[in-house]
């Protein structure tokens, strides 16, 4: 943007009134919706200019998923909204307690490029069906879907309900954080970023949502259905060329099925891109060069089972595996974001332990076992995110799962009614009786009487 935005403008907005009914909730997401439908072609097509992203993958991953975001909280909304009942301890008496949620003001919405319009559009949904005015940036690195974005959102939104700012993050965040105190950041992104984000929000205490990455283990079983395994791991690596934060940034997998694991994946790449992938229309390449040449010198590292071909002119890399890779290859310890996928062998579970913990905390784990027990130890005894069992990124579809980090992969959670309350303030409150006489026994003077009904009702 040329001029600074007027965030004022939001506040007074938000300071009105006007956001807070659950008619104008419902009416901003059906505007929400009408204009996706009608910029549809449109944000397909930049996301196929920004980074050759398939139809099917962009309609999938980004489109689909927020008008099921919409609709659902169009079908919840009300519920969210009304008033929850609780129980009322004795002590209290003659009292009620309820639990009502409060739009929190104006919240920022910072994006990043890998679904330009999912990670825009979907945590703005959650902020407008709790009833907040929003600054919404999306990422500089794919600037046509930007464009549409900007477009599609000003149509559905009066400026002083949500604004969207354009630009580089560095350059326009740190000025808006500085000079205005936001209720809420919600940051999807990089670790290294999002210390950033956390750094500029804790002198005014805003409350921040931090939706990172990490290096997220697919672990393969020998109990596994092997040939399965393959496919569902292939297919979630390479869907947009790598580039998921909760796709598997490496493979684990048991010694006695290593050799039948690398030749599925093998024959279920092929299956899925052709001989020459780079002819493929249904692979996506890198965002840009910067990532091109990030994502391209991991291929040096290790041996190239297949794939290793590279062209930065397209910003094409190859669908890779790579094996016989040392544990301190950057490979191996830095989120990889592109088509390479390490493959690694264990024997014992204890190794899987050992590589999961030297390694920044998975946003996502995947455990392909037939054995309940192998199930159960790698869910209970590894840190994540969310993720599956025998399957990958299937937990990102369900708006009844909450989706958040743990540790360095991030804090807070969001999707279905989680995103209505992260941008919520969940306020208690207790509704004295004015019919009713209290017994007083909490009022001085106290008395040895007094004191011992105190204890009885307490406990």
């Amino acid at each position: 943007m040329s001029s600074a935005p007027d965030l004022p403008a939001l506040r007074a907005h938000f300071q009105s009134g006007a956001t807070r009914p659950y008619r104008t909730r419902r009416d901003a997401l059906k505007a929400l919706k009408r204009a996706l439908k009608k910029h549809e072609e449109a944000l397909l097509s930049a996301m196929h200019a920004d980074m050759r992203k398939p139809r099917f993958e962009a309609y999938m991953a980004d489109i689909g998923l927020v008008h099921a975001e919409i609709d659902h909280a169009l079908a919840n909304l009300r519920d969210w909204m009304r008033p929850d009942g609780v129980p009322t301890p004795l002590v209290l008496w003659p009292a009620g307690s309820s639990i009502h949620p409060q739009p929190l003001g104006v919240v920022l919405i910072i994006a990043p490029w890998n679904y330009p319009a999912l990670l825009v559009l979907s945590p703005l949904v959650g902020a407008i069906a709790a009833g907040n005015c929003a600054v919404v940036k999306p990422s500089e690195e794919t600037p046509h879907t930007a464009a549409v974005l900007e477009k599609l959102i000003a149509e559905a939104f009066a400026r002083e309900q949500v604004l969207v700012v354009q630009g580089p993050g560095a350059d326009v965040i740190p000025p808006m954080m500085e000079g205005f105190r936001f209720d809420h950041v919600f940051f999807t992104g990089s670790p290294a970023v999002g210390r950033k984000i956390l750094a500029m929000a804790a002198p005014q205490l805003v409350p921040v949502t931090l939706e990172l990455g990490g290096k997220s283990p697919a672990i393969v079983d020998r109990s596994a259905n092997v040939d399965t395994a393959a496919k569902r791991i292939a297919w979630s690596k390479f869907f947009n060329a790598g580039q998921t934060c909760i796709a598997s940034d490496y493979a684990l997998v048991h010694a006695d099925v290593m050799d039948a694991f690398l030749a599925a994946m093998a024959k279920h790449t092929t299956a899925f891109f052709g001989t020459d992938p780079q002819r493929s229309p249904h692979f996506a390449r890198m965002v840009n060069d910067k990532h091109f040449q990030r994502v391209k010198r991991y291929l040096a590292e290790g041996k190239v089972l297949f794939g290793g071909q590279a062209d930065a002119a397209g910003g094409y890399i190859a669908p890779t595996v790579l094996t016989d890779l040392p544990m301190e290859s950057l490979v191996m310890q830095e989120e990889i974001f592109g088509p390479v996928l390490p493959v690694i062998s264990w024997k014992e579970p204890e190794e899987v332990l050992s590589i999961a913990a030297r390694n920044p905390t998975p946003l996502a784990l995947c455990v392909f076992a037939r054995s309940r027990s192998v199930q159960r130890f790698f869910t209970e005894h590894i840190a994540f995110g969310g993720g599956c069992i025998n399957h990958c990124l299937l937990h990102f579809g369900n708006l009844q799962l909450p989706l958040g980090g743990v540790g360095t992969s991030g804090m807070g959670r969001y999707h279905g009614k989680r995103s209505f309350e992260v941008f919520s303030h969940i306020q208690g409150m207790v509704t004295a009786s004015r019919l009713l006489p209290e017994p007083g026994v909490h009022y001085p003077p106290y008395s040895t009487w007094k004191e011992k009904v105190l204890r009885w009702v307490m406990g």
